[in-house]
C-alpha cells in the first residue's frame, strides 16, 4: 500500500494509460478523483475503482475548459480535505504532416495536453500553496525528440517540459514539487507506431515486430511508473523526467551546451564563421527504449 491515503487526481483515466494509473493507483491505497470525457466509460471506471475496494471520485469533462481543472482539483479538496499529487495524463491525437495539418487540428491538441496542464497546474498548486503537493506531467518521446506526423502534438509535450521547468523555479518554495513522466505502452495513442512498422516490414518482407519489441509496455506494467512517483519513495525528485516501458527506465538530462566560445569583443558573423566551420553538428536522433 505505497499511497495508503494519498490524495490523487488523474485527468484522462477512462482508458488506455489513464485507466491503468488509476486501477493502480488505487490499489495502492489512494484516494482518486478520477475524469474522462465519455459519461458511460467514467462511469464504468468508478464502479470498477469502487468494486475493488477503492475510493473515488468523478468529474466528466474536457481538460481544455478552465472550469473541468478547477472541479477537479476542488473536488479532491472537499472529498478528501486536500490534494496531494496530481497527474495530467489527458491527451488527443491529430496525427497529420505540418504541410497537410489544419490550425484547428493543432489547436485541438495543444488546448487539452498544454493548456490542460497549465490549468491543471495552476488549480492544483493554489490549493497546494499551504500544504505542498506533487504535480506530474505525463509527456512523451514526441515532446523530447519530434515525431512525423506528430508536430502539433510533439509541440505541447515539449511545451510541457517548459511549463514543468518554470513550475519548479516558481513553486518549490511552496514545497510543491514537479516531475514528468514518459510512459512507453501499448495503447490505442501508440498504435499508429505499430502500424507504421508492420508496413515497414511489410515491405521488406518481413515479420512485424511486436509492440514489446519495438519497447513498448502493457499498460499495466508501465503504470507502476506513477505508483512509485506518486509515493513518498521518490520525494527527493523534483524537475525530472522519468523514461519507462515496464522494463527499462531512466532520467533525463535537460539539453545542455557544446562547442562554447566566448570573446571580451562582439563576435562578428565572420567569427561564428570560423568557430562552426569544423564543428560537426550534435546528434539527433529518437531513442529506442528496446536498447539494454
Amino acid at each position: 500500500m505505497r499511497l495508503e491515503g494519498k490524495r490523487i487526481v488523474i485527468t484522462g483515466s477512462t482508458r488506455g494509460l489513464g485507466r491503468a494509473f488509476a486501477m493502480a493507483c488505487a490499489a495502492e491505497g489512494a484516494k482518486l478523483v478520477i475524469n474522462g470525457t465519455n459519461e458511460t466509460v467514467l462511469g464504468e471506471v468508478e464502479e470498477l475503482i469502487r468494486a475493488n475496494g477503492g475510493t473515488v471520485a468523478a468529474v466528466k469533462g474536457s481538460v481544455a475548459e478552465e472550469a473541468i481543472c478547477q472541479s477537479l482539483v476542488d473536488t479532491c479538496v472537499e472529498r478528501y480535505g486536500g490534494i496531494d499529487t496530481i497527474v495530467h495524463n489527458a491527451g488527443i491525437v491529430r496525427d497529420r504532416t505540418l504541410m497537410k495539418m489544419a490550425a484547428e487540428e493543432f489547436d485541438d491538441v495543444v488546448a487539452v495536453h498544454l493548456r490542460g496542464a497549465f490549468l491543471c497546474t495552476k488549480y492544483a498548486a493554489l490549493a497546494m500553496k499551504e500544504t505542498g503537493g506533487h504535480i506530474i506531467l505525463i509527456t512523451s518521446g514526441s515532446g523530447l525528440a519530434g515525431g512525423f506526423g506528430q508536430g502539433n502534438y510533439a509541440a505541447a509535450k515539449e511545451g510541457m517540459m517548459g511549463l514543468l521547468r518554470s513550475a519548479v523555479l516558481e513553486l518549490t518554495k511552496f514545497n510543491i514539487r514537479c516531475n514528468a513522466m514518459w510512459p512507453v505502452a501499448d495503447t490505442d495513442m501508440t498504435q499508429v507506431v505499430f502500424d507504421r512498422a508492420k508496413g515497414l516490414a511489410e515491405q521488406k518482407g518481413e515479420t512485424a515486430p511486436s509492440p514489446q519489441e519495438l519497447g513498448f509496455g502493457k499498460p499495466e506494467e508501465v503504470a507502476q511508473g506513477i505508483v512509485y512517483l506518486a509515493s513518498d519513495a521518490a520525494n527527493h525528485l523534483n524537475g525530472q523526467c522519468l523514461s519507462f516501458n515496464g522494463h527499462r527506465t531512466a532520467l533525463w538530462k535537460h539539453p545542455s551546451e557544446d562547442y562554447v566560445r566566448f570573446s571580451d569583443g562582439p563576435m562578428s558573423a565572420d567569427d561564428l564563421d570560423a568557430h562552426f566551420k569544423d564543428k560537426a553538428p550534435l546528434p539527433f536522433g529518437r531513442p529506442k527504449l528496446v536498447q539494454r
